[in-house]
């Protein structure tokens, strides 16, 4: 029997679950270019993933999309932009976990309501592989975690700042084992692998594409997956979820616009997003990068989105964690 290679399998499972929104197409068509907000700088995880699904979803939606780097205050100002925007599907915001759940826990007060927007669509759920600088004489999860309980608060983690993804991450996980690290937050995330390069600091939950290359070069050594199961980016790395039952860290990046936008415009943007992902040479740039795709329709995005506002306040809560200067 002929075995189909996994991707082909992706290909075929998400063409399966793209929404049937064609035999229901919403007539609005878009007259002038459409600008994404992205709340971060250019180059990272969220700036990659807009760009590659943008470029297919302009040719579908039949006008140009100019991706707006907005970065700044944890995504706050970005975020901010894009909710007050003019709800006439010409100006909208990428989200994800970061800007539009834990931000809410972790400042005092934010500019925007995040649960008041208008969500359209789940872009991406990415995890973060969790690496060690190879001189730490560890090879698997189990064996970091035996020399955590063994040396308390020895072990340092770093992360891209305080409340950021890596720094969950490695918080989750330390609530789940009983292990204690000290965590090194840095300004952004380039500093920080820099420095587990350097030997600086031991370990750091690092995005797939920035770590994968360094992992192939023999400069850091993966541990684990932050998810349930494990990547096809990374398909020998053991998922974290594998010798920590229930540990799911997976974030995830998602687009919204803002409040009381039309629906027949959440309609047409929901379709275009979700024909970009399923197409083959889309689909196989964001799996190469470690993104797993799951198309939702707008009421299935809400519902996940829900979901996700509810499961995170404890976890901040628990931790005690509140960002920098709130």
């Amino acid at each position: 029997m002929t075995r189909m290679h996994p991707l082909s399998l992706l290909i075929a499972a998400c063409g399966a679950c793209v929404p049937l929104v064609a035999a229901a197409q919403p007539d609005w068509k878009p007259s002038k270019p459409i600008r994404w907000i992205v709340p971060f700088a250019a180059g990272g995880a969220a700036d990659i993933v807009s760009r590659v699904i943008t470029q297919r979803a302009a040719e579908i939606l039949g006008t140009q999309i100019i991706v707006d780097n907005r970065g700044g205050a944890s995504g706050i100002i970005g975020a901010d932009f894009g909710a007050k925007a003019a709800p006439d599907g010409y100006t909208v915001t990428l989200g994800g976990l970061s800007s539009h759940v834990l931000n809410h826990y972790l400042f005092e007060k934010l500019p925007y309501d995040p649960r008041e927007q208008t969500h359209v669509a789940l872009l991406t759920l990415v995890p973060n592989v969790f690496t060690v600088h190879p001189s730490l004489l560890v090879k698997s999860l189990k064996e970091y975690l035996a020399l955590a309980r063994s040396r308390p608060e020895e072990l340092t983690y770093a992360s891209s700042g305080v409340g950021s993804s890596q720094h969950l991450n490695a918080v989750v996980l330390q609530q789940m084992t009983g292990i204690r690290l000290t965590h090194v937050p840095y300004r952004s995330g380039a500093p920080a692998i820099s420095d587990l390069i350097g030997g600086q600091v031991m370990s750091m939950f690092v995005t797939i594409p920035s770590g994968a290359p360094l992992m192939r070069a023999g400069r850091l050594r993966a541990i684990g997956i932050a998810s349930a199961t494990r990547s096809g980016a990374l398909p020998d790395v053991p998922s974290i979820g594998e010798t920590v039952k229930g540990y799911d860290m997976t974030t995830w990046y998602s687009l919204h616009l803002p409040p009381k936008t039309p629906r027949e415009i959440v309609l047409r943007l929901n379709a275009a997003v979700n024909q970009s992902l399923a197409d083959p040479a889309v689909l196989k740039r964001l799996v190469d990068d470690g993104a797993i795709v799951r198309p939702m329709t707008p009421e299935e995005f809400s519902a996940f989105f829900r979901a996700e506002f509810e499961r995170w306040g404890p976890v901040i809560r628990n931790s005690g964690i509140k960002a920098q200067g709130s």
